[in-house]
């Protein structure tokens, strides 16, 4: 509501400029009062039957808007201005019109969060939620080096908006610092920069992508008890599984999803599973024409996978990863030193740049304290949150 209403706004205030004759011609009485100030949630009416009306009401006067703009004798020029063409993406993007009126677009109805609009000011900015909080804007991704004997520098700097998975940029940072010979043997990331394919990909440029990977989801994993995956063998040359009771698998069949991900689906024969003395502790199938099922991915894949998954329960996996906690310090000194959380800048290209500036301007910092033999810092903590510390020492 926030977004339409606001959007509707921000075109009549560039027409008030643009062409403030004919907007006196063409604007409804009703508007001066309902647009004449920002619009704000806590501006609007309470109840959600009135907030509904209030929103169709948006919709009907932004159409009108439209439908002015674009009549012949209007000056072909209004329909050029870019808070016009904003107005008129957002209405498709979020109204339905035909002969019952107007209203709202919902669900599969809506054109995906990558693509939908979220702010009439930056077209750039897309809207994501993250941890059950949610933002329109973008998303900023830091590279350092973490030598302990070397001042800690960022190397690599990418800005997306903010409905772009981690993941995705994963190969794009690999590719950035090849390009500079910045490549490094041990890339110390997070979970949401990690996948199978991943790992393998990285492995071919010789890079260790030390991350953790989700877990083994089956129920069997989630219970801590039955049979999981890890209890099959897999003989990838003979294309076959045996389970734990020595059963091999009846088909192997090569798919791939929707997404694009190559799988394996491996079936046991229906008579071998029902017979079985421990068929309990295994997984139902899918289809009743078969016993149990497993979904594999290629190989390479499959096996970086189970290696992951095992060495990151270690804890000599566990210790060398703590080293990555030292990114999270670089995020806090960006976001209490610089503008990084709130950008001032409009469009992706821009906020790019500022962050690149803001990179450089944390690594200048950085030497200075190094060259200075200031001691790094330990973790950020308040004032008061200090005060409390002395007291209880």
């Amino acid at each position: 509501m926030e977004f339409v209403g606001e959007t509707l706004r921000a075109a009549l205030e560039t027409l008030a400029v643009a062409a403030p004759g004919w907007l006196r011609q063409a604007a409804a009485p009703e508007w001066f009062e309902r647009y004449g100030k920002r619009i704000d949630s806590f501006r609007f009416p309470k109840g959600a039957d009135a907030r509904q009306q209030w929103a169709l009401a948006v919709g009907e006067d932004g159409f009108a808007l439209l439908e002015t703009v674009y009549t012949p004798d209007a000056p072909a020029w209004l329909r050029e201005i870019e808070a016009v063409q904003v107005l008129r993406i957002a209405w498709v993007q979020q109204y339905h019109r035909d002969e019952e009126g107007v209203r709202w677009r919902e669900g599969k109805d809506l054109p995906p969060g990558r693509l939908r609009l979220s702010s009439p000011y930056d077209t750039d900015t897309r809207y994501s939620v993250k941890r059950g909080a949610g933002w329109d804007g973008y998303k900023v991704h830091f590279t350092e080096t973490c030598e302990p004997d070397a001042p800690h520098l960022i190397t690599n700097v990418v800005t997306t908006d903010a409905t772009v998975p981690d993941a995705q940029v994963t190969e794009p940072v690999h590719h950035a610092l090849a390009a500079r010979g910045l490549l490094p043997a041990i890339h110390l990331v997070d979970s949401g920069y990690t996948s199978a394919a991943l790992l393998v990909a990285a492995a071919g440029q010789n890079i260790e992508l030390m991350g953790p990977v989700f877990a083994d989801t089956t129920a069997q994993s989630c219970a801590g008890q039955g049979l999981g995956q890890d209890a099959f063998t897999i003989d990838w040359p003979a294309r076959t599984v045996t389970c734990p009771r020595g059963r091999r698998s009846a088909s192997w069949s090569e798919q791939r999803k929707p997404t694009g991900t190559e799988i394996i689906r491996v079936h046991f024969a229906k008579t071998d599973c029902d017979a079985c003395p421990v068929r309990a502790q295994c997984t139902s199938a899918a289809n009743p024409k078969h016993g149990r099922s497993l979904t594999l991915l290629t190989q390479p894949q499959q096996q970086a996978l189970d290696q992951r998954r095992r060495e990151q329960e270690t804890e000599k996996w566990k210790a060398a990863y703590g080293t990555r906690a030292g990114v999270e310090g670089t995020i806090s000194q960006a976001v209490r030193v610089t503008r990084t959380r709130t950008t001032p800048y409009r469009g992706l290209d821009k906020t790019h740049l500022g962050h690149i500036l803001t990179a450089a301007g944390l690594n200048l910092h950085r030497l200075n304290t190094w060259w200075n033999g200031t001691p790094i810092g330990t973790t950020h903590i308040s004032r008061f949150a200090r005060l409390g510390l002395e007291l209880a020492a």
